[in-house]
């Protein structure tokens, strides 16, 4: 019923411009009758109509599957739900437009989000090589120019975006020369291309998703993996010290147990996978050291210089510790007279700068270290802030060796 009643509304537009022709002809009071060769003319035109109109049909049918006024209409308007910004949904809307077949002029007004061009049939540009007689397409002289048009309308978290494809000419024109479902076609083309463009870009959105929560995840287990490569002979000794003074000096032992307990109770993993604070670093390594001095005696003398305003800084936990240990453990207690040790901090609008220094015997290539506690360092440093923190290790002077690590500047993490 529907192609019916759009070839009957062809032919009553033709029956209507015939009728208009010969009142108008009367109106003139011409002596002779209405001449033949304008009979002639519109009956060619109404036969081409119908072809044209047939051909509509046709592809219309093709195209869409069905025939229906909606289908039919050389005015096609197609309105796409798109779920990001009014920005983002135009730039989307001109790469669609810009990619239509033989379109010009395109042109994209950002404050009044629009974006039209249009699709010139009658001018087309001439082929690179000759195409043979037999395989070029004749030029439809009635063919038409396709407007494209699309509008961006802002929503809450979405945006609807509103494609217009139409003819250049009057609405008039529609009742005698169907557009042959061109307007249809691109409509079709467009919500297509935007609907698939769309889709690429939330699989690319949930894929960099899952890439991020699969390098968080294993961020996280490297994290928990080197901190708890932990040198276990520190307890073990401590312990055995303990228990031989537990005989001999029971005040030093019951304290060495007392700072015992408290580093512990800092060194307790965090669960959150947070970051620790200049300040509680500072307070567990102090700790230890105050169990190094009681096993030392003399032979250890520390000093410290961390300004108050730097101790709310945030920085990874156990890193502080584990400069402390290699500065006593290489430096100062294979040294026949001991030696001291310096922790010092400094803080400004660049950045943070914490350095631990010794005056012990300083690198060595016969050290018994394996290495892996500042290989960590590095590690923990480079998962946790990239190449924004730096870590350097060098000869002090006169003597020993110092060690610096330099975090970027950030929120102060309160204690």
């Amino acid at each position: 019923m529907a192609s019916i009643r759009f070839l009957a509304r062809l032919i009553a537009a033709w029956i209507a411009a015939l009728c208009v022709m010969l009142v108008c002809w009367q109106a003139m009071d011409i002596s002779h009758d209405f001449p033949t060769i304008f009979t002639l003319i519109w009956f060619a035109g109404l036969l081409l109509a119908l072809g044209r109109g047939v051909s509509h049909l046709y592809r219309v049918r093709t195209i869409a599957g069905r025939i229906d006024p909606e289908t039919v209409a050389n005015r096609q308007r197609r309105r796409v739900e798109v779920p990001y910004g009014a920005d983002e949904t135009l730039d989307l809307v001109e790469q669609v437009v810009r990619a239509l077949p033989d379109i010009q002029d395109v042109s994209a007004a950002r404050g009044g989000l629009q974006v039209r061009g249009i699709i010139r049939h009658s001018i087309a540009e001439p082929p690179a090589q000759p195409v043979p007689l037999r395989k070029r397409r004749p030029r439809d002289p009635f063919e038409r120019n396709t407007r494209i048009s699309a509008s961006v309308v802002p929503g809450e978290g979405a945006c609807t975006v509103l494609f217009v494809c139409e003819p250049d000419s009057g609405a008039w024109s529609d009742w005698f020369n169907p557009d042959g479902g061109v307007s249809l076609e691109q409509a079709e083309t467009l919500v297509r291309a935007l609907t698939q463009r769309i889709t690429e870009r939330r699989n690319r959105e949930r894929a960099d998703t899952r890439q991020t929560a699969m390098e968080k995840e294993l961020t996280a287990a490297q994290l928990s993996l080197l901190q708890a490569q932990v040198e276990p002979h520190f307890l073990y000794n401590t312990l055995a010290s303990a228990q031989e003074l537990v005989r001999t000096d029971p005040a030093r032992a019951d304290k060495m147990l007392g700072h015992l307990i408290d580093y512990l109770r800092r060194s307790l993993p965090r669960t959150d996978g947070s970051l620790s604070t200049v300040g509680q670093e500072l307070e567990r390594s102090t700790a230890w050291l105050e169990i190094m001095r009681l096993r030392m005696g003399e032979r250890l003398a520390v000093h410290v210089d961390v300004p108050v305003n730097c101790q709310a800084y945030a920085m990874p936990s156990m890193m502080l510790q584990t400069l402390v240990e290699n500065a006593i453990k290489h430096g100062l207690e294979p040294k026949p007279g001991g030696g001291g040790v310096w922790i010092r901090a400094a803080c400004d609008a660049t950045g943070l700068s914490l350095t631990v220094a010794d005056d012990g015997l300083g690198l060595r290539t016969d050290s018994t270290g394996t290495g892996i506690g500042l290989k960590n360092l590095r590690e923990r440093l480079r998962l946790t802030y990239g190449n924004a923190a730096t870590f350097t290790i060098g000869n002090n002077f006169p003597s020993g060796v110092a060690a610096t690590i330099t975090l970027p500047i950030a929120e102060p993490a309160h204690a």
